[in-house]
């Protein structure tokens, strides 16, 4: 038993989300033909071009975004990019589980820190803790986390599920997985939340994302705004691929990676900054952009709002007429 005291979940008042004021209501996601912010970037015709010679080898073409990117309203967008085949797998954070399920469930989601911190009632809700105990029964099942909640929500009753990107996953096949850190999520602050079946459950989607991997030369990743998770997972994800390939006597070099990102990068992009630049702790920079590619793949920076970014990607991937030599 340990020296020290834990807090006692059973003390806290978790209220119904029908009290909770929403700050993105149902009208923030955006339909297929509706105006997007316009974008215009060089490189998306290329990143199109690499995605569609990806789909022609069956190599792989894996999405790794923040929350924000949900936040943007953007999800029918991913699930048509999933239904063309352009992207075969979803990496995210706690985060996007808990938005996408809160905008299934009741057509809005993201509460107010700053409304609700004060009185301590941040978080806990009823309804999106129920996340808990699909996350439980993954671990039970041995399924991967964002396998279950696609799932749950596919088969469920919830009046906008149509906008969920797990379920539409779970519909094509496509694996969604969810690497999360403990103690980053509302989630955690349930009685209902098991650490154990948390970690096992998200564990094995993290071998999910190293299975993927494998099919990684001649392939495409893409990270949308993820400026830890994803590099960090994509990094230990790929050392483990390449290991086993080295093994085989193949390779996992030749392929290409794409941040898509608020931050401004000052320089090459194709360059780390030295350590005495703040920018060099951004880690789609170095991480991604440079030294996973250093040995043969190529890599992309496109700045700018993921409401504008990600249509223009999609569009781009319509209008790519042919797939392009891959470099």
């Amino acid at each position: 038993m340990s020296r020290y005291r834990t807090f006692d979940r059973s003390r806290l008042s978790i209220l119904p989300l029908a009290e909770r004021t929403n700050d993105l209501p149902l009208e923030r996601w955006l339909s297929l033909d509706e105006p997007v912010p316009a974008f215009e970037h060089p490189d998306l015709a290329t990143i199109a071009s690499r995605l569609k010679a990806a789909q022609e080898l069956g190599s792989t073409r894996l999405l790794i975004m923040g929350a924000h990117v949900l936040r943007a309203g953007v999800n029918r967008h991913l699930i048509d990019l999933m239904e063309r085949g352009a992207i075969d797998h979803i990496a995210m954070n706690g985060a996007g589980a808990i938005h996408d399920y809160e905008v299934a469930r009741i057509g809005a989601t993201t509460e107010s820190v700053a409304r609700y911190i004060a009185s301590g009632q941040f978080g806990l809700w009823q309804e999106t803790g129920e996340l808990n105990d699909w996350i439980s029964e993954a671990a039970a099942l041995e399924l991967g986390l964002g396998e279950n909640i696609g799932r749950r929500i596919a088969s469920s009753s919830y009046p906008h599920k149509d906008l969920s990107v797990f379920a539409a996953a779970y519909r094509l096949g496509v694996p969604v997985t969810v690497h999360v850190g403990v103690g980053y999520d509302i989630l955690h602050e349930h009685p209902n939340c098991d650490g154990a079946a948390l970690g096992s459950a998200s564990y094995r989607d993290f071998l999910i994302l190293a299975a993927t991997m494998e099919r990684l030369e001649g392939g495409v990743m893409l990270n949308f705004g993820s400026a830890i998770m994803g590099p960090e997972v994509y990094l230990k994800a790929l050392a483990m691929s390449r290991n086993v390939a080295h093994q085989h006597h193949r390779t996992i070099k030749n392929f290409s990676t794409a941040v898509f990102d608020l931050v401004p990068i000052h320089g090459d992009i194709h360059r780390e900054l030295p350590k005495s630049d703040p920018g060099y702790y951004f880690r789609p920079h170095k991480t991604i952009l440079v030294r996973t590619v250093a040995d043969g793949g190529e890599s992309f920076y496109v700045c700018g709002d993921h409401r504008a970014t990600l249509p223009a990607l999609r569009r781009a991937i319509i209008a790519a007429p042919e797939a392009l030599e891959t470099a």
